[in-house]
Order: C-alpha cells, then sequence, then structure tokens
C-alpha cells in the first residue's frame, strides 16, 4: 500500500515538471513570432544586401501563425539607370540619371587660329590692305566716356583710351577700387594713361624689361623688369636676360591676378603673336579692355609668308578677337609716322595704329 502511494507521488510530479516545460516552450515560442525586433527577419535580412539599393516602395503583408501574427515586408529597388526605365505607357522616364559626371569635358587645345577668306581671288596685296585697313579704322562700338574724366585720354593727343561707358564695367571697378591694368612697353616714356588710372584707384602694374630693379613702387604704380611674351622661356635659359619675358598666363599666374580691367602694350613688332597667344590659350577671356599699338611696317616677328598672305593672317587675328566678344571702341593714327605699310606706300597707310577694343561680354569675379 505505502509502495503505491509513492509511485502514484512520483508520477504525479514527473507529469507536473513537464507540463510546466511545455508550457514554458509554448509562451517562448509565442514571445519569438510576436517580437518585430528579433533578428533575420525577412526585412533585415533585404536590407542587409547593402547601401546601394535605395527602397521606394514597400508592401506589407500579415501572415497568421498559430495565435501571433508576422509582418513581412518586400521591398523594390531602383535599378542604376532610371534613364532606361519605362514606365506603364511604355514611355521613357524623363527624371535624370542619379549622378552628373564629375568632370566636364574641355576644349581641345587650339594650335593655330581660323584663317579668314581670302579677299578677293586675286590673292592681291592692296585687295587684302583695303580690307585690313576698312576693319582697323571703323569703330564697332561708341563709348561716351562721362565729360571731364581724367583717364579718358592718355597722352597730349589722346593716343591711348580706355572705354568709361557706364555700360561696361570699367567705371563701376574704378569707383569701386578694384580695377587692375598690366602695361607692357619696351623702354615706355608716355605713362599718362597709367597715372591717370593710378590717380582713379586702379591697381597699376607696368612691366618693362629695360629697368634697373626688379620690382619698384613708384607715384602708386608698380614697376616690373618683366615683359610679355607668346612663349614662355627655355628652362636652361632661366638665368640670363630671356627669362625676363613670360607669357601673359603665366605672369598672371605668378601674381596670383585672374583678372585684368585694361590691358595696353606697345611691343615694337611682337604683338601679333602676343595677340595670337592671348586668343589660342582663352587668356583674352580674362581682358576687360585691351590697347594695343599695331606696327605695319613689316609683318612683324615670326610672322611668315608672302605679303598678302600676311595681311591676311592680320585680318584673321582681329577677326578672332572679334569672335571673343572684342568689340573696337578707339582708333588713333600718329600722323609723324611714315607712311609704310609692308615697306610699301599701300592706299597711304600709316606704319602705326593705336587701337582699343572692350569685352562686351566680361564679368568680373
Amino acid at each position: 500500500m505505502g509502495w503505491d502511494w509513492l509511485t502514484r507521488g512520483l508520477l504525479l510530479r514527473v507529469v507536473v515538471v513537464l507540463t510546466a516545460v511545455g508550457l514554458c516552450v509554448h509562451v517562448y515560442l509565442e514571445m519569438r513570432w510576436q517580437n518585430p525586433a528579433a533578428p533575420l527577419t525577412p526585412r533585415r535580412r533585404i536590407q542587409s544586401r547593402g547601401s546601394r539599393s535605395k527602397q521606394t516602395s514597400a508592401q506589407t503583408e500579415t501572415q497568421g501563425h498559430g495565435d501571433g501574427k508576422r509582418r513581412i515586408s518586400y521591398v523594390r529597388t531602383l535599378k542604376k539607370d532610371r534613364a532606361g526605365r519605362k514606365r506603364d505607357g511604355g514611355a521613357e522616364d524623363p527624371s535624370p540619371a542619379c549622378c552628373p559626371p564629375l568632370h566636364q569635358h574641355k576644349k581641345a587645345p587650339r594650335w593655330h587660329i581660323d584663317l579668314e577668306p581670302w579677299a578677293s581671288h586675286s590673292h592681291s596685296l592692296e585687295d587684302e590692305a583695303r580690307r585690313f585697313l576698312k576693319y582697323i579704322t571703323t569703330p564697332q562700338v561708341s563709348c561716351l566716356s562721362p565729360v571731364g574724366d581724367e583717364a579718358t585720354h592718355g597722352g597730349a593727343e589722346g593716343a591711348w583710351a580706355v572705354c568709361l561707358d557706364p555700360k561696361y564695367s570699367l567705371s563701376h571697378r574704378i569707383h569701386s577700387k578694384h580695377c587692375r591694368v598690366y602695361s607692357f612697353g619696351l623702354g615706355a616714356d608716355d605713362w599718362s594713361l597709367e597715372y591717370s588710372l593710378a590717380r582713379s584707384g586702379c591697381d597699376v602694374h607696368c612691366f618693362d624689361p629695360s629697368l634697373k630693379q626688379s620690382h619698384l613702387q613708384k607715384a602708386q604704380m608698380w614697376l616690373h623688369r618683366l615683359s610679355v611674351d607668346w612663349r614662355d622661356p627655355n628652362p636652361a635659359m632661366a638665368q640670363r636676360q630671356q627669362s625676363n619675358t613670360k607669357k601673359l598666363a603665366t605672369i598672371l599666374n605668378n601674381f596670383g591676378h585672374r583678372q585684368v580691367d585694361v590691358l595696353k602694350a606697345d611691343m615694337e613688332s611682337a604683338e601679333w603673336k602676343i595677340l595670337e597667344n592671348l586668343i589660342l590659350e582663352g587668356v583674352v577671356d580674362s581682358v576687360g579692355q585691351l590697347l594695343l599699338e599695331l606696327h605695319l611696317h613689316w609683318a612683324g616677328f615670326e610672322v611668315p609668308g608672302d605679303n598678302p598672305s600676311v595681311v591676311r593672317y592680320w585680318f584673321s587675328l582681329l577677326k578672332e578677337l572679334e569672335r571673343a566678344n572684342f568689340r573696337l571702341f578707339h582708333v588713333h593714327s600718329d600722323p609723324t609716322k611714315p607712311h609704310l605699310f609692308l615697306h610699301k606706300n599701300v592706299l597711304n597707310a600709316s606704319s602705326a595704329y593705336t587701337l582699343g577694343w572692350v569685352n562686351t561680354q566680361w564679368k568680373t569675379e
């Protein structure tokens, strides 16, 4: 009798223990299915594939499992090329691609200017000279300067002039004390225009390789023993006198300047190759007004060809300047200069003309 009671007690305890264990397992499973933060849910598996996939829409579905519920999210990702994706109607998606290119393509460097057509079928010097002289003696824009402004003209006879018309930027730059002037000359003795601009508050830099000192400040101007050229010197010649000439792009970079409001140059027949360099390298876009003295008694340094070809080349250079938004506003011919045009008397042309162009699309930074 005692043994039977003992056996029944043990069996009852085993049943109670098993019931408790089963109840704990059931509760644990219920909590695991209902917990949204549980690891390895379908949504977490999708998001762990990488950050490159972007979520655009999600569809949620609820499924029953026992007494609990499970939430499943379906994610649709974008393709890399959205422009090629078709819409429901079959038309292309007009939305732009994800990211623009990091680097824009730059224009290919130019190695020569585009020559204009011949003035006539005969390719004669007289026809080329007539077209060229008409072009350089016909102003393209009028420049009405304020009356009594000292910076309008330089020199006793007004050979050099700047355009102070309010519709262009120089007058505003002078009043705000932000204008910059570069003046290049070989032994120049007429700096009256530079003095006037310096007194008006411009930052004036005069370049002359004949100076004794490398840099000198005089009469509110900076004087530099340096000159502009159409090429940089050979590095092997760095310690010689030839190193005092550099391209305008190199000078601007060395001085930390990006723009020049007025560029004046009297380079004694080197102006043609210098102008060509400014056009080919795009440096002319950094100039607000360009003042040049042209010498026509000979072809100029390193300008090849016969006389008609030389004049055609001169005319093509000035047309390139016009395509760069420069317009002629000032023409001056010195009556004391001899009437020589490529060593001849052609159409009674002078051997030297002082011209002024204004960049009508010039914008300061």
